[in-house]
């Protein structure tokens, strides 16, 4: 049973992070000795999502850290504020400072693999595997909802004021391949909703812009990256599914791929949908 999002702030803190102003969520898991790998959430949740797949990585003696991004979750969420992917990534970097992680193991999905390919182009050595769930790599594959256009337009503040429980439902029922339950659903609301979360999801949005900006630098640090690379994938997302896997195998021809695509095929979020395959594939990965 996957770890209620109370039971999973009880286990994690609020830090004010290395030279920064800013205090996010951080969780540390596993055994002190394990080997480190950072899990990087997407958009618009928490670190919440990997509560289905971290028994498995725990199990495999792996020392797992995990954090809500500035503006979601249980971090800071200041307003107004210009959300920048750069800056997560800055932020990233002082939570390894701030924990003593030196080279570690990056799994990341959707917002989070932005974050991942810009610390793959700062320092690439630094990062001893890579694995990517369901996000935007090339931006031109992706695929926003109607829902992330609208927030993104310039009716956002007025759309954001308006969205409730109901309509977030609807929005992640859209991508997901596989129904996951109304606890789950709820939690997930919940770490949006979180210290006024809903209102800046529109500043958050601005990411996909700022993918457009790096793209050609986000995928060469794809391309250029030495280290071993594994892709699980939902083919049943319509906003980064199977459309994006002939990109990817073009890309990193020497990535490990697995497509979650057997009935039901997975949609947007594997870790969530189908933990009981994403987890040990993750978990043997790592540990190689």
């Amino acid at each position: 049973m996957t770890e209620s999002r109370t039971a999973w702030l009880a286990g994690g803190t609020r830090e004010q992070v290395a030279g920064t102003a800013y205090t996010l969520f951080l969780r540390q898991d596993g055994p002190e000795g394990g080997r480190p790998v950072t899990l990087l959430h997407g958009f618009p949740t928490s670190s919440h999502d990997w509560a289905p797949v971290l028994p498995f990585l725990v199990a495999a003696g792996l020392r797992v850290t995990s954090l809500d991004f500035l503006g979601f979750g249980e971090s800071d969420k200041p307003r107004p504020h210009e959300y920048s992917l750069l800056e997560q990534t800055d932020l990233v970097e002082a939570v390894w400072k701030t924990l003593g992680i030196g080279r570690t193991a990056l799994v990341a999905h959707d917002y989070g693999v932005s974050v991942a390919q810009e610390l793959l182009a700062r320092d690439s050595t630094r990062i001893t595997s890579m694995s990517w769930l369901n996000g935007g790599l090339f931006p031109d594959l992706h695929r926003p909802t109607r829902g992330q256009r609208l927030l993104v337009g310039r009716l956002g503040p007025l759309v954001a004021r308006v969205f409730n429980e109901s309509r977030f439902d609807a929005a992640i029922e859209e991508i997901l391949g596989r129904p996951v339950g109304e606890e789950q659903l709820h939690d997930m609301w919940l770490s949006l909703r979180a210290r006024g979360g809903v209102r800046i999801a529109p500043a958050l949005l601005r990411y996909m812009e700022e993918r457009r900006e790096h793209a050609e630098r986000w995928a060469a640090a794809i391309a250029e990256y030495a280290g071993r690379q594994q892709l699980i994938w939902g083919p049943a997302d319509p906003v980064s599914g199977a459309h994006v896997l002939p990109r990817i195998r073009q890309v990193a021809p020497r990535a490990s791929v697995t497509v979650l695509d057997q009935a039901p095929a997975v949609g947007h979020y594997p870790q969530v949908e189908a933990p009981e395959i994403v987890g040990p594939l993750l978990a043997e990965f790592l540990v190689a």
